[in-house]
């Protein structure tokens, strides 16, 4: 008799834990439609479970509390999760572990300016472009650094975020501000410092070359011309003004050259009212330590290096030019 019903035991044993390990491992078919699952901080096993038995992710919230059981010490990170496939307990549970949290990425490159990032911003779908172009024309967030910011153009580091669906404008806006602080503060600028005038000479410097060796003999060139009172003849700035004006045509026209606006380099002696781009690191470490050199001029190279050619004379850059032509008219 005892052993009858310790083989009855074990045969229920037996089959509560094949049941237990079905429902614990087995992905659910149930699983319908891509679902967002957002997982608030401090949330507990139980909660958690139906919420993801309630989006369809899980067959029980009583799976989750199983592997719960089975992985007492393990830590669930907060956030929110995609679920695009059928998946077993088990793997959801691990998926928290992990922290395996859905982003959307947002790939600044260098260079880019406000434009280009709201271009990039109205890509991801669900914010659009328009509103970060308004709230990057606000420059009150910056003006502690720098009181002169005409908007948070140059403030808007360059580089990879992970943006949430939560994100704004303002949100994003305020990420990218946040690590330009933090990359100025690694290139320890010396004190007093103006800010202003190197992130707006940075950006110049970052729209005129892609070479980063060149960046320093770059900055030169506009600091040497500053020096002796010479306008800058930055075609990126009248580029930008005409951006300004929304009637940029794709190439530079005689009208460009001809621009009234304070952007305009051509026109108007000294730097821009303020950065015409938002400039990466080597740009920025460029306007805070130039080349020294006696540089007035640059000419692109008529090759596809992107390299420039340097002239300290008006002649000596009239006979760079004419190289570049000549260069251009073989290719």
């Amino acid at each position: 008799m005892k052993l009858r019903l310790l083989l009855a035991a074990f045969l229920v044993a037996l089959l509560l834990a094949a049941c237990g390990a079905w429902l614990i491992l087995a992905p659910y078919q149930g699983f319908s439609k891509e679902q967002f699952v957002e997982i608030q901080k401090g949330t507990g096993s139980s909660a958690i479970g139906r919420q993801l038995q309630a989006a369809g992710v899980i067959r029980a919230s009583t799976a989750f509390v199983l592997v719960r059981l089975l992985r007492p010490d393990a830590r669930l990170e907060a956030g929110e999760y995609r679920f695009d496939h059928p998946d077993s307990a088990w793997d959801v549970f691990d998926r928290l572990v992990r922290g395996d949290i859905f982003y959307y990425q947002l790939t600044i490159p260098e260079g880019s300016n406000m434009f280009d990032v709201a271009s990039a911003i109205d890509r991801l779908g669900f914010i659009k472009g328009d509103d970060f172009v308004r709230v990057a024309h606000d420059a009150r967030p910056i003006r502690d650094l720098d009181p002169r910011a005409p908007t948070l153009e140059g403030y808007l580091f360059p580089s990879t975020y992970r943006v949430t669906r939560h994100a704004t404008a303002a949100s994003i806006a305020h990420m990218m501000m946040a690590e330009f602080r933090r990359q100025w503060r690694q290139l320890e600028p010396p004190p007093g410092t103006d800010v202003h005038e190197i992130v707006t000479m940075a950006a110049m410097v970052e729209k005129e070359t892609a070479v980063p060796g060149e960046r320093p003999e770059v900055a030169s060139v506009y600091y040497n011309r500053l020096r002796d009172g010479m306008a800058l003849d930055c075609d990126p700035t009248t580029i930008y003004a005409a951006l300004l004006e929304n009637r940029y045509r794709g190439t530079i026209y005689r009208s460009d050259l001809q621009n009234a606006s304070p952007y305009n380099t051509y026109a108007h002696a000294g730097l821009p009212p303020g950065p015409i781009a938002n400039p990466g690191v080597a740009s920025l470490r460029a306007a805070l330590h130039p080349a020294q050199t006696n540089y007035l001029y640059f000419v692109r190279k008529p090759d596809s290096s992107g390299s420039h050619t340097f002239s300290a004379t008006l002649v000596q850059h009239e006979a760079a030019v004419q190289a570049y032509r000549r260069g251009m008219r073989v290719r």
